[in-house]
């Protein structure tokens, strides 16, 4: 790793800092907290579970078959907990355990049997014999949050010992999470150690000072992880999604202790709830930016019924970086923000300018998205540029990755260069809406800036977009620009046919018939939409390819039926 280190001196700072948290949380070991018996002896409160199970899924659980991060494991002759050579992403499911809540749906004895046999084997088994990533931060709050969720039907029927060793458990985890909480990774993982422990401190027996406490540190990571705007710093979709179905049980929880409710935790839920409306396309789907996927509409639906706020959504987002155009049944979502700085962008993505287009409840032009399964090599390549609907430069992407072996293992494969500069500004007309976005991402390799322009109009019948790449006054050490070949690519979703016919090509989407021109000739080349939760999908995208003196092209989509 020190060679890797040293090609890429920006990855030097990030490597230090996640070495010095793991050897702190190291000194702080799980088992120092574990003292038997100095555990609560009962739950005060049992938070609400947003997303709901399947029966089915609970039933092939007590099968032994366990379908977690998109790969599905038969276990019949040992315990789930007993594999250590499973991919990581199926193990971070399987100790998380979020998949109580399929057996819970099934509110049967045979499902609460097979819950706590399940957690029985966890908990049994020693610490030494457990993937490494059970003791995860992020992991373990996970835990923490799906146990107290869960615990009427894990802690049903069971004896003393059992329910004694569970409590001493969950209480030993949260004083584990709470010493260690500060050497967190920042984003998501640091957030979810913060609400787990909000989580213990209101459903398990603790003193004032505690609930104060946890309610103090929740609120300043929500201050500072949540924009003004509602977005998250991670600038994903879908993390909005995953924090509010966390938020609203803990907002909840605050009520049915009589203790009062945060000012910063009801200030993100009210920005938030706004926010993922921002984002939600016509047909219930959320856009596919920076680590989206499709996976999440019926929890994004169950939210969006706390969303008291009324009229269209706003258009804008300008902490987190997005516009919105809405115009006669039609949308444009359009990234238009920098790239998160160090650990934030693990799962960012090198969309950079890219939209996505729906007409009614139709997505038109789409991204790839980011795969639901748990395949390395797919979420590589759904981070790339080419991935989204966006102009390429010589097949490169916008923003560099930190790609290695020991590098993903120990950062996450990180953005370690990316837009500095990235400008947006929109004007309302009588005929419609026009976005102006430009940004740099291309300027240290090919010293080039691209700037697009995408215009909706009124009726909704029309888009029409321009996009110019032109050089920079001092390019530096970029490569000859010249020699620099753009492409533009509009994906298409897999539900929208297409066929060359003429100059342009003819797109159906449902009963509508849209035409998309160039102002050189596009053509249609395979795609791949990524985002479906049962897989990757075959698709086509729209391809256009501008001439080597051609420095702007402009395209529209006309809408005929």
């Amino acid at each position: 790793m020190a060679a890797e280190l040293v090609d890429d001196p920006r990855l030097v700072g990030l490597a230090l800092k996640e070495a010095w948290r793991r050897l702190r949380r190291l000194a702080r070991a799980p088992w120092i907290s574990i003292l038997p018996g100095t555990g609560p002896d009962r739950i005060l409160a049992v938070p609400r579970e947003f997303q709901h199970g399947e029966v089915s899924r609970a039933e092939a659980i007590y099968a032994g078959s366990f379908e977690l991060a998109g790969h599905r494991i038969d276990v019949t002759d040992t315990s789930p907990f007993e594999l250590r050579e499973a991919p990581q992403p199926w193990l971070e499911e399987l100790y998380g355990f979020r998949w109580l809540r399929h057996l819970s749906e099934a509110q049967d004895a045979l499902c609460a049997e097979n819950a706590r046999a399940l957690v029985n084997d966890f908990m049994l088994l020693p610490r030494r014999r457990r993937a490494a990533c059970a003791a995860l931060p992020a992991v373990m709050a996970r835990r923490t949050i799906s146990f107290l969720t869960h615990c009427p039907i894990v802690m049903a029927q069971g004896d003393d010992e059992f329910r004694g060793r569970f409590l001493d458990l969950m209480a030993a985890e949260a004083r584990y999470l709470r010493r260690i909480a500060q050497d967190v990774t920042d984003g998501m993982p640091r957030l979810l150690v913060r609400i787990a422990l909000a989580y213990a401190a209101l459903c398990l027996p603790a003193h004032g000072h505690q609930i104060k406490t946890a309610s103090q540190h929740v609120s300043d990571e929500l201050d500072r992880q949540i924009n003004a705007d509602g977005g998250h710093v991670s600038r994903n979709p879908e993390a909005i999604i995953d924090i509010l179905s966390l938020l609203l049980p803990l907002r909840q929880l605050f009520g049915q202790r009589r203790q009062p409710v945060p000012r910063s935790l009801l200030g993100a839920i009210d920005r938030m709830l706004p926010a993922l409306r921002f984002f939600r396309h016509a047909d219930g789907a959320i856009a596919l930016f920076n680590g989206a996927t499709s996976g999440s509409q019926g929890l994004m639906l169950s939210l969006l019924r706390f969303d008291e706020t009324l009229g269209e959504p706003v258009s804008h987002m300008r902490q987190t970086g997005y516009h919105r155009l809405g115009q006669g049944g039609c949308i444009v979502l359009a990234d238009a923000g920098a790239t998160p700085p160090g650990a934030l962008s693990v799962d960012a993505h090198a969309g950079t300018l890219a939209f996505e287009f729906s007409s009614g409840a139709r997505r038109l032009i789409v991204n790839c998205g980011a795969p639901p399964r748990a395949d390395i090599a797919w979420r590589r390549l759904a981070r790339t540029t080419a991935a989204h609907s966006t102009v390429t430069v010589a097949d490169h992407s916008s923003s560099r990755f930190a790609r290695s072996g020991l590098i993903d293992r120990f950062l996450g494969s990180p953005l370690v260069s990316g837009p500095t500069r990235v400008k947006a500004s929109r004007e309302d007309r009588p005929e419609g809406q026009l976005l102006s976005m430009a940004h740099d991402g291309y300027r240290s390799q090919f010293g080039i800036v691209h700037e697009r322009e995408l215009f909706l109009a009124r009726d909704g019948r029309l888009l029409e977009g321009a996009d110019k790449l032109f050089r920079t006054t001092r390019p530096g050490r970029a490569r000859k620009s010249s020699q620099a070949e753009a492409q533009l690519r509009f994906h298409l979703h897999p539900d929208v046919e297409a066929e060359a016919a003429g100059s342009g090509i003819r797109l159906f989407a449902g009963g509508e018939v849209w035409w998309f021109f160039a102002d050189c000739s596009p053509v249609l080349e395979d795609s791949v939409f990524l985002s479906d939760p049962r897989g990757p999908r075959r698709t086509r995208q729209i391809v256009v390819t501008p001439g080597a003196a051609q420095t702007e092209v402009h395209w529209r989509f006309e809408r005929r039926i």
